[in-house]
């Protein structure tokens, strides 16, 4: 299904198989989602599943967003998010009901999005993984800088979007094809094993992984040899019979 969860980013920890090896992973603890809203295509113009989770007192919401979850007879959550679902995909799905751990299963690809750590004011070679000026023969104090930024009177500017120090971290990124190693459905957990995004107590968003579901659609074509019969081997050639002398006849005149 496209139909995701929304969890939060406890941390890491390991696990082990029953080879033995060692596997680290992260741990999600998923949030009770409650659906609050289904769109549709003849009366939204796509389709969607709407979730809430978490809990808010109703005295910090609007009265806009109040009449929304009131309407949908769901106990307001901390934020809405949308999944966008196609085919029969939610089709059971009505306001009020729950997803829970149990969609995923053990082993799935997932893609997970969040916001990823603020670095704070960084340089480029840290931001942007330049590789600094010369270390040696009298370079003085332009080992970590960026270098040249610009021409000379034409253009006479710096074009926007140049590379360089600023502000690092806490944007919206998302990993692709990260591994559930476990699933703990009493508690509510994940196990992922991989690079997910954000810090501790973050916000993650965890959904099928879109490269593998095409990957399983994709159709392999196999070239199909046809068996070729190896050839008979020719008969040798009978040695050719000793060609009688042909008799002249005398001419006659």
């Amino acid at each position: 299904m496209a139909i995701g969860l929304v969890g939060r980013k406890c941390g890491m920890t390991r696990i082990f198989t029953d080879a033995g090896e060692s596997i680290p992973v992260t741990v999600v603890e998923v949030f009770p989602n409650r659906v609050t809203q289904v769109k549709s295509v003849d009366h939204d113009g796509y389709a969607a599943v709407q979730v809430t989770f978490g809990i808010r007192r109703p005295q910090l919401l609007s009265k806009a967003a109040a009449g929304h979850f009131s309407k949908a007879q769901v106990e307001p959550g901390q934020g809405l998010v949308e999944f966008r679902i196609s085919g029969t995909d939610g089709a059971d799905l009505k306001p009020g009901s729950e997803l829970k751990v149990d969609l995923f299963s053990e082993g799935q690809a997932v893609d997970v999005t969040g916001v990823t750590i603020g670095k704070g004011y960084a340089g480029v070679m840290k931001r942007h993984n330049f590789a600094g000026g010369m270390a040696t023969h009298g370079a003085s104090l332009t080992h970590r800088t960026p270098g040249s930024i610009g021409q000379r009177q034409t253009p006479g500017r710096v074009f926007p979007g140049k590379r360089m120090s600023g502000h690092m971290g806490v944007v919206r990124r998302t990993i692709e094809n990260l591994r559930i190693v476990g699933v703990d459905a009493p508690r509510n957990l994940l196990l992922i094993r991989g690079a997910v995004p954000g810090a501790e107590g973050g916000k993650v968003i965890v959904r099928a992984s879109l490269k593998a579901a095409r990957l399983a659609k994709r159709k392999v074509v196999v070239p199909i040899k046809a068996a070729v019969a190896p050839k008979a081997a020719a008969p040798s050639p009978k040695p050719a019979a000793p060609k009688a002398a042909a008799a002249k006849t005398p001419n006659k005149k």
